[in-house]
């Protein structure tokens, strides 16, 4: 089984992915970055790490194992759990455990399990297309010296004598600089005009708009009664499962005591197996999800597990 296949294919969509028994996979997004040395330009990405602390199997991993080979859950949970059994054994011989495009396992002296990711995927959809670039150094410095170099050679001076045989330049100045002037005076002006145009054409529009308004209004004697409407629309990615039913009646019943029970309990529809799915409730945020599924497990239901899943 190529677990690191559905590992790495689950670390494009989410933040995590928990390995039951073994550890989670984290990803955290990365900035764009420059390195002024080397003038390497690099696109923002998602930095991978690894928790060994975080082994509650919350059924993303195994759902998703499920649905790509289409087996039943308990199945995709038993193929994981056999693939988390060899990892750990090879690593307990002093093996390194490559995972493609995702990282390096080992063992450190300590018995604690090492991480080390692979940089040359990068995880972030945002960046899709974007690659590592290096740019020539502008070697501004070199430009100002060539150019004094040239100024050395070729003067740009003017010498009183040129000014006195030439007053007709003086002339041609200031006849550019009066006609620059009344162009910029000009168009002032004209602006001016434009702005006061729209503003009267504005004040005129909104006078007409008032009148036809006031026109078509009316008022209507016995108004009915207003009625008000409380509509609450389930939403959320994360839905706790309460169990699968190939008779639809018996959802409706369980619906039902799980309401008496305070939870937010409804039907979600089919899935691929024809069974009519019930769950306690829907959430939007993954770690209210998780502490609500353990809560239930412990209390009520320890087969309750976590779909994770877009309704339409």
């Amino acid at each position: 089984m190529q677990l690191e296949t559905y590992i790495s294919d689950l670390l494009y969509r989410y933040e995590c992915v928990i390995v039951p028994e073994f550890g989670a996979f984290l990803t955290q997004r990365v900035s764009a970055k420059i390195n002024a040395d080397t003038n390497t330009f690099f696109p923002p990405k998602k930095a991978i790490s690894f928790n060994e602390q975080i082994q509650q199997n919350d059924g993303l991993l195994a759902h998703y194992v499920a649905d790509v080979e289409k087996i039943p859950f308990e199945i995709a949970l038993e193929k994981i759990k056999k693939r988390v059994v060899s990892i750990k054994s090879q690593l307990v011989e002093k093996e390194s455990i490559s995972l493609e495009n995702i990282g390096e396992l080992a063992l450190n002296e300590e018995g604690k399990i090492t991480f080390e990711p692979f940089n040359h995927l990068n995880y972030l959809t945002d960046a899709f297309g974007l690659n590592i670039m290096v740019s020539p150094a502008i070697s501004r410095e070199e430009y100002k010296q060539e150019i004094e170099s040239i100024e050395k050679v070729i003067p740009l001076t003017f010498t009183p004598e040129r000014r006195k045989t030439r007053p007709y330049l003086r002339y041609a100045a200031i006849a550019v600089l009066a006609l620059g002037l009344s162009g910029f005076l000009g168009s002032k002006y004209y602006v001016n005009q434009v702005e006061n145009h729209n503003q009267i054409a504005q004040e005129t529009a909104n006078t007409q708009l008032e009148h036809k308004i006031q026109e078509a209004t009316f008022v209507i004697e016995n108004p009915l009664p207003a009625v008000s409407l409380t509509v609450t629309k389930p939403v959320g990615t994360y839905h706790i499962i309460a169990g699968a039913f190939r008779v639809e009646e018996n959802c409706e019943k369980i619906v039902s005591d799980l309401k008496s029970e305070g939870f937010n309990a409804r039907k979600i529809g089919v899935n691929k197996y024809g069974l009519h799915q019930v769950v306690y409730d829907s959430y939007e945020d993954r770690k209210e999800a998780l502490n609500a599924l353990r809560e239930i497990r412990r209390n009520n239901n320890p087969h309750a597990w976590l779909l994770v899943k877009d309704l339409k």
